[in-house]
């Protein structure tokens, strides 16, 4: 169980007494377990191929196996990375089993990737480790626990892939791989959004191709919309163990 450091066993998995909650996304980057108003719009991001959202903060000539371990805080002051985060939790909540991902979105494009990341924020007081050789900042320190991709056209079908119509509202539907984590009393639960995770997922050029022969020319900006009204409700489905 991260966030507790503890092992844990259980008869089933996931395991019984798990409730499904729902968070919703809210206005000025709230998420909450309450359901939007019918009134609230959309947040949108300029995704620009060119200038893509790293998956690491560290300058590499390989892959970053500790790439999970990384405070998240270098993608979070990005312009092309919504960011929603609870208050403070009055209690500590447990979530067992994978996470789901509902977006109501539309891209200026024909293809868009949407990349999902639930992370742990721990509050402005934590003390830092003893010792603290990588010179870690645990206030704030924002906790990667899980992150997953979809490449849009295939939001339906991995066998038919579909374009976007520019513009248009769709739901399209994920699953997070399952996670075992506690968010303390005092933490936020967190949720990036963004299109680009570069170079561990490749670069979508935001056209319905085939990207393996697309061209130079077939890569471009698009802006993506991300909805949370009462209607068009942007929410993810926790398993969280009562």
């Amino acid at each position: 169980m991260t966030g507790a450091n503890e092992w844990r066993r259980y008869d089933s998995w996931p395991p019984k007494g798990t409730k499904q909650n729902t968070l919703y996304l809210r206005e000025k980057g709230g998420l909450s377990f309450e359901k939007p108003s019918m009134k609230e719009g959309y947040d949108e991001y300029v995704n620009d191929p060119d200038k893509p959202v790293p998956y690491t903060n560290e300058i590499r000539h390989w892959y970053n196996a500790a790439f999970m371990l990384e405070d998240q805080r270098f993608a979070a002051r990005r312009p092309d990375v919504l960011v929603y985060q609870t208050e403070p939790l009055e209690e500590q909540v447990t979530i067992a089993g994978p996470i789901q991902v509902n977006l109501f979105g539309s891209t200026s494009g024909t293809d868009c990737d949407w990349i999902v990341k639930l992370i742990d924020v721990f509050p402005d007081d934590t003390p830092n480790p003893v010792p603290n050789p990588t010179k870690v900042i645990f206030g704030g320190y924002q906790m990667l626990v899980r992150g997953d991709v979809l490449r849009g056209k295939f939001r339906n079908s991995l066998a038919r892939p579909e374009p976007y119509v520019p513009g248009k509202v769709t739901e399209t539907f994920f699953e997070l791989q399952a996670a075992l984590h506690r968010f303390k009393q005092g933490h936020r639960i967190m949720v990036q959004i963004q299109s680009t995770w570069f170079p561990m997922i490749d670069l979508n050029p935001g056209v319905f191709t085939d990207i393996y022969h697309a061209s130079e020319s077939d890569f471009r900006k698009t802006t993506q919309r991300v909805y949370r009204s009462g209607k068009e409700s942007s929410h993810f489905v926790i398993p969280v163990l009562e």
